[in-house]
């Protein structure tokens, strides 16, 4: 009897100690708050959800400053923009979004949430999906929020995201959707046409269940 209570002693403290080390790892996971909240672009992805997805187990990696260097700057200016990848969001723009959204500021929704995602508005080789000139958007909306509309942009034939900040009168409105109800997958057809080489899609979020807005930047090379 005595080893036995000996050996269920033991089991007991190995398990207090798992569980008091469980939850200090989830104490430290920084994208346990509001990165389980909302959506983004999925596909061409968006500049952080791309960093998130290409860098996220590894995002101490040096080798990204060479490999990936607009990606670098973004984890070095505020990790949590990519943690948080599907926060990138703005309340009570009304419709009126370019008074909201300067120029210069539009892949960071107008430096929202305190400017956590204001590396977007970098200036830079982001790297680049590969599409055609119809190609589908697809976007994640982790919380269900459904949308009135979407938005999608394609910047002009001429415009160069690497060497110049993106304006409003850079983009040329290629979609706008109605209505989606509450799910967690959106698929938005694209049709372009006279396009090629690097581009930027922007697209724009209206969430159903409040005047929120989603502003999203997605880097592509028209093939």
């Amino acid at each position: 009897m005595f080893c036995h209570d000996r050996v269920i002693n033991v089991r007991r403290r190995v398990s207090l100690a798992l569980s008091v080390l469980t939850a200090a790892l989830l104490c430290l996971i920084p994208w346990s708050g509001t990165a389980v909240a909302h959506g983004s672009v999925v596909d061409p992805a968006s500049r952080n959800y791309g960093c998130w997805l290409r860098w996220g187990s590894d995002h101490l990696n040096p080798a990204m400053q060479q490999q990936d260097p607009m990606c670098w700057q973004a984890w070095q200016a505020d990790p949590n923009a990519m943690w948080n990848w599907n926060g990138l969001y703005r309340n009570g723009s009304g419709g009126n979004f370019q008074a909201v959204v300067p120029n210069g500021q539009l892949c960071s929704g107008g430096r929202t949430e305190s400017g956590r995602y204001n590396s977007l508005d970098a200036v830079g080789p982001w790297k680049t999906t590969d599409v055609g000139g119809n190609f589908t958007v697809r976007l994640y909306d982790q919380a269900s929020h459904g949308a009135d509309y979407f938005l999608v942009y394609v910047t002009k034939q001429g415009f160069n995201p690497a060497t110049q900040p993106l304006t409003w009168n850079d983009l040329q409105l290629v979609a706008r959707t109605g209505k989606y109800a509450p799910s967690q997958n959106y698929e938005i057809p694209v049709s372009t046409s006279g396009r090629s080489g690097r581009h930027v899609v922007y697209t724009i979020w209206q969430a159903s269940h409040m005047d929120q807005t989603y502003f999203l930047c997605s880097d592509v090379n028209f093939r």
